[in-house]
């Protein structure tokens, strides 16, 4: 099968980049024909949180591509129009995120749906942006979302949103797949990598990890380990870049008497440092106040490691509360301390890090599982039959 994708890869950074990456490499790898065509730039400086859009990885993440598409350049997408129509592919996935990307893709998808047509699957990693969802964002993303064949989601609450937006639209849920860490060749010794983070020996250790953002609740985290504190010696990893101010985040964990508890790697982190980051961590406590999905929690399930996680969203449906991590309502500092002094006092890192192995194959949110959903849309959007 012929298949054209737009998206981002290395050299930008973050989890659609990944994501686009390893969706390319495993449609290749099942013997599909893939066009991959990326980004020349993403935004422009001014527009973007962060220090820099660039992965800073020694290790990339990357499948071979072209660089043709600048969402600010329409002489660009005109370019991006004739090679796709060029290449003749039986299905083309677009990614959709954020509301920027609404000119661009509405003028692609709309030149595209000109006769002879190209079939147009959507991915929706957000339906509606995370801190967003008024009247404005809802509006922006009809306007693109609805010059697709279909609408491919990764969580229920995402397709609740765009069967709001779109009642009569064709959708299919996939869950995110677990992602594929990126190990690299040398990797230092755990204990090593602790007092380099400032880990004093025999404490356990809580990884909080991804860009640090309101709607992730990491203060709710910070209020549950001066609970934890006193039962558990505990230490918090923080560990992305915090988009905002880190005083907030210092200032919180002076005032819960938690500073010297809280270790902060205010930064991207590459690839090669993943395997000891996640090796140093008992647990993975994600605190999220709202939330679609998370690839976080692929990435923590990639590594064996349990997510304790708040019941928001899309992530009660693939974290089990029991099975391979813990869920607690959101918001609600108590109810996570609790959680995360019962994961040390019953010993339940050993039980649900071996539900994490037995169910890699097993699990629904696999690439293998979201390539033929893919491949099946493209035969029935094409009038093939199985």
């Amino acid at each position: 099968m012929r298949i054209a994708v737009v998206g981002p890869t290395y050299p930008f950074r973050g989890g659609i980049a990944q994501y686009t990456t390893l969706l390319v490499r495993n449609l290749r790898a099942s013997g599909h024909t893939v066009f991959f065509y990326s980004f020349t730039r993403q935004y422009p400086a001014f527009l973007f949180p962060g220090r820099s859009d660039r992965d800073p990885s020694g290790i990339p993440l990357w499948a071979e591509c072209e660089y043709l598409l600048d969402p600010i350049n329409p002489f660009t997408w005109w370019k991006l129009v004739r090679r796709v129509r060029a290449d003749r592919p039986d299905l083309l996935l677009l990614q959709w995120w954020v509301p920027y990307w609404t000119p661009s893709l509405t003028v692609i998808s709309s030149l595209l749906k000109r006769q002879p047509a190209v079939k147009i699957a959507m991915i929706c990693h957000n339906v509606l942006p995370h801190d967003g969802g008024g009247a404005l964002d809802r509006r922006l993303a009809l306007t693109v979302l609805r010059r697709a064949d279909a609408l491919i989601v990764h969580s229920e609450l995402d397709r609740y949103r765009a069967r709001a937006l779109l009642p009569h639209a064709r959708i299919v849920k996939a869950f995110l797949p677990t992602y594929e860490p990126v190990v690299a060749e040398v990797v230092a010794a755990q204990q090593a990598f602790r007092a380099q983070l400032q880990v004093p020996n025999g404490r356990r250790v809580l990884l909080f990890f991804g860009f640090v953002r309101p709607y992730k609740g990491l203060e709710y985290l910070i209020q549950a380990l001066a609970q934890v504190r006193t039962q558990i010696d505990a230490h918090l990893l923080v560990v992305g870049e915090i988009w905002g101010s880190p005083a907030y985040y210092q200032r919180y964990a002076a005032e819960f008497g938690v500073t010297d508890a809280i270790t902060f790697v205010n930064r991207y982190v590459p690839n090669e440092e993943l395997q000891p980051i996640f090796a140093a961590a008992d647990v993975v406590v994600l605190p999220y106040v709202s939330a679609t999905q998370s690839a976080v929690v692929q990435l923590a399930f990639g590594f064996g490691k349990p997510v304790i996680t708040t019941n928001v969203g899309g992530l009660p449906e693939v974290v089990q509360d029991g099975v391979n991590g813990l869920l607690v309502p959101p918001q609600d500092p108590v109810a996570l301390a609790e959680a995360i002094i019962r994961y040390y006092q019953t010993d339940l890192a050993p039980t649900l890090a071996a539900n994490i192995r037995a169910a890699t194959e097993e699990r629904a949110e696999t690439w293998p599982r979201l390539i033929a959903i893919i491949t099946g849309l493209a035969r029935e959007l094409n009038g093939a039959g199985d």
